[in-house]
């Protein structure tokens, strides 16, 4: 059992970090491995709607993105974290998950993982950012981890995030339902109970002639 955690901040061990990493501890002490991926600081190219990654299932701009799309199958779990950038996720990283999900919406690899997003904010915005990459799991038949607050941590930096005890308590707390859900969806596959046979997918234009 192994969890994916997105770093989207150009800051590597800035307040996004601080609350991936004691969501990525929480998990580890309930015995789920972890690896955090930091995105970078650099451009992140943006998707064109080119379409081939329909077919090829990875994107035609060779970066991190397939660098993941190759490891899809490693992971149980996703974990999305952002600083919050007026009152949305980073710029670099709705890029990188744009082309990440695209080329993988008609493959199904996302399907069934467990997901959940974690934000970091000064002081405002981390609702509509939260809302903002929630969406990406829930059109990829992704079954969302929950907490016992909204996932977010507060602090200009990470000493002040630590100091942040209802956001880091919130970020345990997340990491404990998520490796609950990934257990028990193990249970289940050994108990033989088969993941969803999914239509194929019907795509409804809403202007015809």
């Amino acid at each position: 059992m192994k969890v994916l955690l997105i770093n989207g901040s150009p800051h590597q061990f800035g307040c996004t970090y601080t609350a991936l990493r004691e969501v990525a501890d929480s998990l580890n002490r309930n015995g789920v491995a972890t690896e955090i991926y930091h995105i970078g600081a650099e451009p992140v190219r943006g998707c064109m709607g080119c379409g081939s990654c329909f077919t090829t299932h990875r994107c035609v701009f060779d970066d991190g993105v397939n660098e993941l799309n190759d490891r899809l199958v490693e992971f149980d779990g996703i974990v999305v974290g952002s600083p919050v950038y007026y009152a949305s996720a980073s710029g670099q990283l709705c890029c990188f998950l744009d082309r990440l999900f695209y080329s993988n919406y008609s493959s199904g690899r996302m399907s069934g993982k467990v997901a959940s997003a974690v934000v970091s904010c000064r002081r405002g915005g981390a609702s509509t950012a939260f809302d903002r990459l929630n969406k990406y799991f829930m059109i990829s038949n992704m079954p969302v981890a929950t907490s016992q607050y909204w996932n977010q941590v507060h602090g200009n930096t990470p000493e002040e995030v630590l100091q942040d005890e209802e956001g880091m308590q919130t970020m345990r707390t997340l990491g404990e339902n998520m490796a609950f859900a990934i257990r028990n969806k193990d249970a289940g596959r050994v108990a033989g109970v088969k993941k969803p046979d999914y239509e194929k997918p019907v795509m409804t234009n809403f202007i015809r002639k």
